[in-house]
């Protein structure tokens, strides 16, 4: 190689030699000699001629080298002529392409000597680049303007290198030059900002201002791909859909992910630590916090960030608490000091967060506030530090938690010791903090071989000797609390465990009490459940209040003492006694404190359940599953799938074929689908069903379950408009179902249905059963009942399997004519078992309604329903639960279906049986559980009343009794179990417009149970949402569906906990005026409501958010403002048009400096309704597409679309607020809203845009959330480029002139350098060859069949995902 090199570098020099020699004779000569221009002429071609032969006999391979030796000749040249002479002929092989002009200009550039010292060169150099460039492709280009950035740095102090900044300036401006379009601008750009991250090394001035105007020439495209006021949107925890990438922000330092090189806004760029901490102050947002930050449980990262915010989320709280306006609501503050506690133990645990590094940070936060400012939010502060500190100490070195000490001299400086708080109050607990965490730290160190430096601050030393005389009278507490419940308002023994409870001496004794004071000591006292079962004595739970003044290792504690007496009474076969009531409800207490979750729902789901059904503890069993169904809140949706996998598996299992067991199995079955949230659906069930057992979630013999979830992916399809991208998921699900279960939906069920589920129902059509067969096969059965004699036989007989399931229909008709049932058909009902008698119930619904239809006459109805009533009350046959949630889901059709909804009519309003026990129910209860201490007592008033039977004890044979078993009910009873077969049959009703009647009724009767539904406001949300064109024009209806919440719910909650003044007075209005038009001011108040409730100032009652339907403030006023607007007696367009306007038309009525917070409210409500409200949104767009205002912005075109900048300026306009608007509504859409944009703009948009300004208006519109389509629906963002080309087409014809076409074009640029590739080439090709040439000639980069692309990575986006493969398709 070295070889080939000397030779290149020979003939280089030989072939300069000949032409520098007679050079140098004509400068020697210079006086003498005088040049003809033919002479001239020839002289050039003659070296030409050499230079050509030159690089002609260098192998191409070599040229490299060979220009290399040329460069030195030129740079060591001192003689301006010779320099003239070697640029010129490196312009003439260019021109001739001998030599490629890239590699001209590189070398050129690359030399050592290439600097502007040596200025004749230097400026011969740029003035040959400046020819020559044209001939260079683009990326040559970009790589040029690159080198040139990056190397040629000229001091702007020095006024003689200003020719040198001039020959640089005049290439750059050239390369950059958008006439000249030698390459995209948008690759120049992103160079351009490649530099500009080092300040040190921007160019001279003069070059800095041509670069900074090109830059700013971005501005518009910046603007277009940002989302207006981003930096004010603010999402709902647990009710945001758009989670996925729309809140993500950098871990490292809380920046949005911006796309592109763009010079985007300053406010846009900067941290949005107020986004991380607003949702870090929700409850219940940890997973949130978790998408957001893009953290992951696997890998151990610390986020400096998040540390930062958890720590201001603290001083903030010690500040406020205390702030001169009395300070905050007692209840609120305990509430906040414990979310704070459960969220630092959760991100420290996970190693997210760095407790020593907070703590110190603390310090530095705390140590310049005045103490009086503090005083009495300090304890609070040591208490959220103490949840970790107990737990965690003992696992940790010493040195992690030494820097509290810092704040004990911060915080408690005080000469005089505090006194000793009222232990009869639980804020005691907190009073005490600090001493407890010396404790701690004393144990520590005292097991470590390590003395603390210093004695317990003076302060606090009164508290830690009467922590030590507590301890010291432990066993005498212990003699007083025998065999009895703790009192409410002692927090003796709370105080002792936390102290201690890294010392195993003094902890065992206060934690024994605590676990026997709930479990019982003594098996002598005992007390009843129903069915005359005997459980251990204690009735009264520990009081939320304890547990809440209780550690969170201390906790961690008892529940594990908890769960292992479960586990070892569900182990011990022989024991008679049940569960204390005290510790079931107690452990269901437990479970709502997320800080303990291992021990707690995971450990009950993952580790207690399995236990119990390996050990056949039916009894237990069937105690948790109570549990999950009547006390546990804000289960997380992975959990709840996996016990309804769990389930479908125990209900398939012979040994829990059990009446009670199976029931109950099947009741958590079903109110584990109904209660799955609408945004959960989809993700859940298409996460389990890609798992090797992917039928987990599908029950293989309920159809009711099955039919349940179908109409839960209905709902859910509907309500986060998942159907308008992907139904795969749910037709593969469907398909499992229907091999499992075969069936079919009536008509007026499946108009309801998203297309999707209508289409494939349609196409898997299973056949109804022939009714007059079915009565033949009934009638045949019937006589064999009559006639056979021999019990063995019949017994053989109806309860063999393959036998028809007609023996409830058998059992029917012999109450009808004998008025009595056999004692040997109570031997066949035990024969069949629960789980075969489901069938037997869809035939019996099916053979009844049929005789029903047959009858005709009243007297047969009334006997018919007698008959029923004796099966479900009397003979204790069915329950009514299982019978009307039959009826209500069975495939009947017009008359057939009327009279199935009128023997439910009859069952539930006409007998007394169910009301009655309603009724009692409803007066003697409430539903606030968790502040109950004697619900076991009312439990069991209501069960003497109305004893349950779970078993055939009818009139059976004395001779050969059947002793049943019965299972432990602590919570449950036919009214609880009945409420979500209620929403089902409500939404039943709703579809038949001919039964209207029979759901008034039925509402009037029973709907106080809502009472004691878990999820109120929500179902009522999402009856409203799916049967929105349903309800269209039946406003009495709606009114009353919202007045049975209302009505069941007046004894419990303040007048204002749900709706607005203005909608109870609607409320009470006669049934017949529904003709209120609400105006303008309504739904600016209604709108304000929720609006300051996101900016934490909840006009709402103050609540327990762990045992509330919504996690958190802002999620109840969402739910509740939407509930309300579509319960309006308006149309949904008037009400989505009003909604808007209250940006839109009424903002002068709103306070300026709240603006934005508006705007994110009505996106997050308009997103939240049915389409036919946000639609509304569409049509304002068209109305400003084809509004002449687009037309007169005259120069100041771009600066009226941004809202931020008009605001700031006091020039809103319309169209500022409209996309405004819009980008609100969009962003806060789930991505199944938001992909039908690209169908809107095809069918509604494309036709209406004739001019360039609309065109640029559209592009304002849709342009930030091409990225979102691309992260999440790449398909929709390839049909939106496509119809961009289409419609820039159609405007290229109709323009004469284009003013904007440069911003346009950068704008095509951007999404094909940061999206689509070349994803949508073949179709933009055909559009490309039909616009005008100085179209065609700035996109021919994106045309050019040739060219490879590359992607553009900036500093700002490390992550470009549409840029590693061009040709790549991201389809669906």
């Amino acid at each position: 190689m070295a070889e080939i090199d000397e030779k290149v570098a020979a003939q280089v020099s030989n072939s300069l030699s000949d032409v520098l020699q007679g050079e140098a004779v004509e400068e020697g000569f210079a006086g003498y000699i005088m040049h003809t221009p033919q002479s001239l002429q020839w002289k050039q071609d003659h070296n030409a001629d050499i230079m050509t032969k030159l690089w002609a006999n260098i192998p191409q391979e070599n040229h490299v080298s060979g220009l290399k030796v040329y460069a030195n000749s030129y740079f060591d040249s001192r003689n301006v002529d010779r320099v003239d002479l070697l640029a010129g002929l490196l312009e003439a092989m260019a021109e001739k392409t001998v030599l490629q002009p890239k590699l001209i200009c590189e070398t050129l550039l690359d030399h050592d000597k290439m600097t502007h010292n040596n200025r004749k060169s230097f400026i011969r150099t740029f003035k040959l680049i400046r020819k020559i460039v044209g001939g260079v492709d683009y990326k040559g280009c970009r790589d040029l303007l690159r080198m040139i950035l990056q190397k040629q740095s000229i001091d702007s102090l020095n006024a003689s290198s200003l020719p040198q900044v001039e020959a640089v300036t005049s290439v750059v401006s050239y390369i950059l030059d958008r006439n000249a379009c030698l390459l995209p601008s948008y690759l120049a750009v992103n160079e351009i900002t490649k530099i500009s991250v080092d300040v040190n090394n921007w160019p001279h001035w003069k070059m800095g201002k041509l670069l900074s105007d090109f830059v700013h020439s971005f501005k518009p495209v910046a603007q277009m791909v940002t989302i207006s006021g981003r930096s004010h949107l603010l999402p709902v925890v647990g009710h945001s859909v758009a989670t996925n990438n729309v809140w993500r922000l950098n871990s490292k330092d809380l920046r949005f992910s911006l796309s592109g090189p763009l010079p985007y806004s300053k406010e846009i760029q900067e941290p949005q630590s107020g986004l991380l901490r607003y949702v870090l102050e929700q409850p219940y947002s940890r997973d949130m916090v978790g998408t957001m930050l893009g953290l992951n449980k696997q890998v151990k990262q610390r986020c400096e960030v998040l540390e930062e915010q958890l720590v201001n989320l603290v001083v903030s709280a010690m500040e406020h608490a205390d702030s001169g306006e009395g300070g905050m609501d007692p209840t609120l503050a305990h509430l906040l000091w414990q979310h704070l506690s459960s969220q630092l133990i959760y991100f420290v645990l996970f190693q997210f967060a760095s407790f020593p590094h907070m703590v110190v940070s603390l310090y530095e936060k705390l140590k310049d506030k005045k103490l009086s400012k503090i005083r009495e939010t300090r304890d609070h502060l040591m208490w959220v530090l103490l949840q970790f500190i107990s737990g965690s100490i003992q696992k940790n070195p010493l040195s992690d938690f030494l820097p509290v000490l810092k704040l004990y001299d911060l915080l408690y400086p005080d000469n005089s010791s505090i006194a000793v708080p009222d232990i009869s109050t639980a804020s005691s607990t907190h009073t005490v903090a600090a001493t407890c965490i010396w404790i701690h730290l004393n144990m520590k160190a005292t097991s470590d071989n390590v003395q603390l430096q210093r004695p317990i601050p003076h302060a606090l030393r009164e508290h830690q000797e009467a922590l030590g005389q507590l301890g010291q009278h432990l066993e005498n507490l212990k003699q007083n609390l025998a065999n009895r419940s703790l009192p409410n308002n002692d927090y003796r023994i709370p105080l002792l465990c936390n102290a201690y409870s890294t010392n195993p001496q003094l902890f065992n004794l206060p934690m024994s009490i605590l676990v026997e004071s709930i479990c019982g000591n003594n098996s002598k006292n005992t007390c009843f459940l129903p069915g005359n079962l005997v459980a251990a004595a204690p009735t009264q739970p520990l009081s939320m209040n304890l547990l809440d003044s209780l550690t969170v290792h201390a906790k961690m504690s008892l529940i594990h003492s908890i769960v292992s007496r479960v586990i070892r009474h569900a182990k011990n076969n022989k024991s008679t006694t049940a569960l204390a009531p005290a510790l079931v409800e107690t452990y269901s207490r437990l479970l709502v404190y997320m800080e303990i979750e291992s021990l707690g729902i995971k450990g009950f789901i993952s580790q207690l359940l399995p236990t119990v059904f390996t050990s056949q503890a039916w009894g237990i069993l069937h105690t948790l599953l109570e549990m999950f169904s009547y006390r546990l809140h804000h289960i997380q949706p992975h959990y709840r799938v996996q016990l309804l996998g769990h389930l479908h598996t125990l209900s398939s299992m012979p040994m829990t074929n059990q009446n009670q067991l199976h029931l109950c199995v099947e009741s958590t079955a079903l109110r584990l689908i109904t209660g799955l949230g609408s945004a959960e659906v989809q993700p859940q069930l298409s996460r389990i069903f890609s798992e090797p057992k992917a039928t987990g979630f599908l029950s293989q013999d309920s159809e009711e379950l099955n039919r349940v979830l179908v109409l839960t992916l209905a709902r859910a399809m509907h309500v986060t408009g998942s159907e308008s991208f992907s139904s795969t998921w749910c037709k593969d699900i469907l398909s499992a179902i229907i091999q499992s279960t075969p069936h079919s939906w009536p008509s007026h069920t499946t108009a309801c249905f998203p297309a999707c589920l209508n289409d494939f129902f349609k196409t898997t059509a299973i056949p109804r059963e022939d009714k007059n067969s079915l009565k033949r096969n009934v009638d045949t059965e019937y006589k064999k009942w009559r006639t056979m004699a021999n019990e063995n036989d019949i017994i053989a007989h109806f309860s063999m399997q393959g036998t028809p399931p007609l023996f409830l229909c058998i059992i029917w008709k012999s109450l009808i004519e004998d008025n009595r049932i056999q004692p040997i058909a109570y031997r066949v009902l035990e024969r069949i078992g629960p789980r075969a008698l489901s069938a037997h119930l869809r035939t019996f619904c099916d053979f009844i309604v049929f005789e029903f239809c047959l009858a005709g006459n009243q007297n047969y109805f009334q006997r018919y329903i007698e008959a029923i009533n004796d099966m479900i009350w009397k003979n204790n046959i069915l329950t009514i639960d299982r019978l009307v949630l039959c009826l209500a889901l069975r495939n009947l059709e017009n008359n057939e279906a009327r009279l199935a909804f009128y023997i439910i009519y009859q069952i539930l309003v006409r007998s007394t049986d169910f009301k009655n026990r309603v009724s009692d129910f409803l007066q003697n209860n409430t539903p606030d559980h968790w502040l109950q201490s004697n619900w076991h007592e009312k439990h069991m008033n209501f069960h003497k009343m109305y004893p349950e039977k779970f078993f055939y004890e009818g009139i059976q044979d004395l001779n050969s009794p059947i002793q049943h078993q019965y299972l432990p009910v602590y919570f449950g009873n036919i009214c609880l179990r009945f409420i979500p077969v209620l929403d089902i049959l409500i939404h039943r009703l709703i579809e038949m417009l001919a039964v209207q009647k029979f759901l008034e009724s039925i509402l009037d009767n029973v709907g106080g149970l809502y009472k004691f539904h878990d999820r109120p406001i929500t179902y009522l949300y999402n009856t409203l949402h799916y049967y929105d064109s349903k309800l269209a024009g039946r406003a009495p209806l709606k009114r009353r569906l919202v007045n049975t919440i209302v009505l069941a719910h007046r004894d419990i909650h303040a007048d204002h906990w749900f709706l607005t003044e203005d909608y109870q007075k609607y409320l009470q209005l006669s049934a017949d005026s529904t003709n209120w038009i609400p105006e303008q001011d309504y739904y600016i108040r209604l709108i304000g409501r929720l609006v300051e409730t996101i900016d934490g100032k909840s006009p709402f009652p103050n609540c327990d958010w762990r045992f509330n339907e919504f996690p958190n403030p802002a999620a109840h006023a969402l739910h509740a403002t939407c509930v309300e607007l579509m319960a309006l007696p308006v149309s949904s367009q008037a009400v989505g048009s009003a909604v808007l306007d209250v940006v839109l038309k009424s903002s002068t009525q709103l306070p300026r400096d709240k603006l934005l917070g508006w705007i994110n409210a009505v996106g997050l409500v308009l997103t939240a309704l049915p389409e036919t409200y946000w639609n509304v949104l569409n049509e304002k767009i068209l109305e400003m597409i084809k509004s002449p205002m687009l037309m007169n912005m005259g120069g100041s075109f771009f600066e009226m679309f941004d809202f931020m900048s008009c605001q700031s300026m006091f020039v809103e306009n319309t169209c500022s607020y409209l996309v405004a608007v819009a980008h609100s509504v969009w962003h806060h859409a789930g991505i199944g809203q938001l992909s039908v944009l690209p169908q809107f703009v095809k069918e509604k948009v494309k036709p209406c845009v004739q001019a360039e300004e609309q065109f640029l208006f559209l592009l304002y519109l849709i342009g930030p959330f091409l990225s979102r389509f691309n992260f999440e629906r790449t398909r929709c963002l390839l049909d939106l480029t496509v119809e961009m080309y289409e419609i820039l087409a159609s405007i290229d014809k109709s323009c004469e002139h284009l003013h904007h076409m440069d911003i346009i074009t950068d704008f095509l640029y951007h999404i094909k350098y940061m999206f689509v590739g070349d994803g949508v080439k073949n179709d933009v090709d055909k559009v490309i060859r039909t616009l005008r040439p100085a179209l065609q000639l700035r996109l021919r980069f994106i045309s050019h069949t040739a060219i490879d692309e590359t992607p553009v990575n900036t500093p700002r986006e490390p992550l470009n995902p549409g840029g590693d493969n061009k040709q790549k398709y991201f389809a669906d």
